[in-house]
């Protein structure tokens, strides 16, 4: 169904690799049509050279300022070994939420030295992995967490017979800052279920430094929440938690290695805007953030030297690195997903032409959860004006499996623009899809899970994880 009409260049094209070519879409140089030809629909598409592009971007932003600066990879945006073999082979560390992220980031070559582990319900057998490993830093997110990972240390040393070595921790503050993000993304209020509060910080430390053979307290750690589209919140995040840092140095006499400021970098999910106009403006900011990582740093590190010269305590700040745990920025417009249209219907009474696709919220939660923009477009005539109305939807057997927003909230285009006539057959591409989808995926209608392949720098796909068979659906039943 290629077409020869040509047109500009769309606007969610990206030079050397999202392209049209012969009329279909190309990742780096590979034709989409020819990818799902060959492994099947759905398919998720990841791209090697968008990834290092991506963390190239975070280190010349760290390069940008004067001052330490390191990252960790927020594995749970992405953790498939190829994923993280990338990020690892890219220069830059590792943040896990689980024994299980812990667990392939060891097993793919992270240096325990390069591995922060978060989360607020760890379990035992996850802390004396942490424990075992010496990794860089726990960030417990309690005070009462802070004994359960010195019992942790205790129970390492009793079963390998040695003298305990003390485990490094941060605590994770929650810093009562909101942002214009998704609510379900913002982590900094004290309405959610993150951190130890302003009121509780002094206390915290103090319980933190009584088992110096035990712990050592690295740092501290705050998040302001994902896909924050202004700098003003990680700038007031950072000035909280560095008077914090110095609130503490002068009760305690101890000083902190680092200030964690989380991830929450943003990913432009409109860069084609051809229907950001249907969004409410609070999503279009949001969805449509533009926030370089440089001006995040260069602003957090201005409000920190203002009030290190204020308290004349330059030299804390000077010794003291900063950490950022990017994620989304990273994955997100990394990876595409292709679903073919298998059936597609007329309403009459309406007029609505329905599109049926083999792609549904089991492999991308966020699109019912949150009711997430992924910008959709034909992969089979990339080049051709995109100017016909649709419904959209997915395979599974639930009213809120569309690409719409079934509820009427008002978050989601109602209908999605592509080619005209389109027919089954047709390959559709959901662009920008790389975080927070192949992570959450599911079997949910039993359905066998898709294929994953990674585009290398010379074009060639590598099969990065196999599509599920129907004998994968009962690995684990027992009968």
């Amino acid at each position: 169904m290629s077409s020869t009409l040509a047109t500009a260049t769309p606007a969610w094209a990206i030079p050397d690799y999202l392209e049209v070519h012969d009329g279909h879409l190309n990742i780096n140089g590979a034709d989409a049509l020819e990818l799902v030809r060959k492994y099947d629909s759905p398919l998720f598409v990841f791209s090697e050279p968008r990834i290092r592009s991506n963390i190239k971007r975070l280190k010349s932003a760290a390069a940008s300022v004067e001052h330490s600066i390191r990252f960790f990879y927020a594995s749970k945006a992405n953790s498939n070994m190829a994923v993280l073999r990338t990020v690892l082979e890219s220069g830059i560390d590792v943040e896990v939420n689980s024994g299980g992220e812990l667990f392939k980031a060891l097993r793919i070559g992270f240096r325990p030295d390069q591995i922060i582990f978060n989360g607020t319900s760890k379990s035992a057998g996850e802390l004396d992995d942490a424990v075992s490993a010496g990794i860089y830093a726990i960030n417990v997110d309690s005070i009462y967490e802070i004994g359960l990972v010195e019992e942790a240390v205790k129970r390492v040393a009793a079963s390998t017979g040695q003298v305990a070595k003390p485990a490094r921790i941060a605590l994770r503050l929650v810093p009562e800052i909101g942002t214009r993000s998704h609510l379900g993304l913002q982590t900094a209020l004290l309405t959610s279920k993150f951190g130890i509060s302003s009121s509780e910080v002094l206390e915290a430390f103090r319980r933190s430094l009584q088992h110096p053979e035990l712990i050592h307290v690295c740092g501290i750690h705050i998040h302001v929440g994902s896909q924050t589209p202004d700098v003003e919140p990680f700038a007031e995040a950072f000035r909280s938690m560095w008077e914090h840092l110095m609130a503490i140095h002068r009760e305690t006499g101890h000083t902190l290695e680092h200030i964690n400021l989380g991830g929450g970098i943003p990913v432009n999910y409109l860069r084609d805007r051809s229907q950001a106009d249907q969004l409410p403006k609070h999503e279009r900011d949001m969805l449509g953030a533009d926030l370089e990582p440089a001006v995040v740093l260069a602003e957090a590190l201005r409000v920190a030297r203002e009030s290190a010269r204020a308290a004349e305590a330059e030299h804390l700040l000077d010794k003291t690195a900063i950490l950022l745990e990017p994620g989304r920025s990273v994955i997100a417009d990394a990876g595409q997903v292709l679903t073919t249209v298998l059936n597609m219907k007329q309403r009459p009474e309406t007029g609505d032409v329905w599109l049926l696709t083999d792609a549904g919220y089991n492999i991308m939660l966020s699109m019912n959860n949150y009711k997430w923009y992924y910008h959709t477009i034909s992969a089979t005539r990339a080049g051709e004006p995109h100017e016909s109305s649709y419904k959209v939807a997915g395979p599974l057997c639930d009213s809120g499996d569309v690409y719409f927003d079934i509820e009427r909230c008002g978050r989601l285009p109602d209908y999605r623009k592509l080619p005209a006539n389109v027919q089954p057959g047709e390959v559709l591409a959901l662009l920008n899809c790389g975080a927070y989808s192949l992570a959450q995926m599911f079997h949910y209608n039993g359905r066998p899970l898709p294929a994953a392949v990674m585009i290398r720098e010379d074009g060639k796909a590598d099969l990065i994880r196999k599509r599920d068979t129907y004998e994968d659906l009962l690995r684990d039943d027992l009968w």
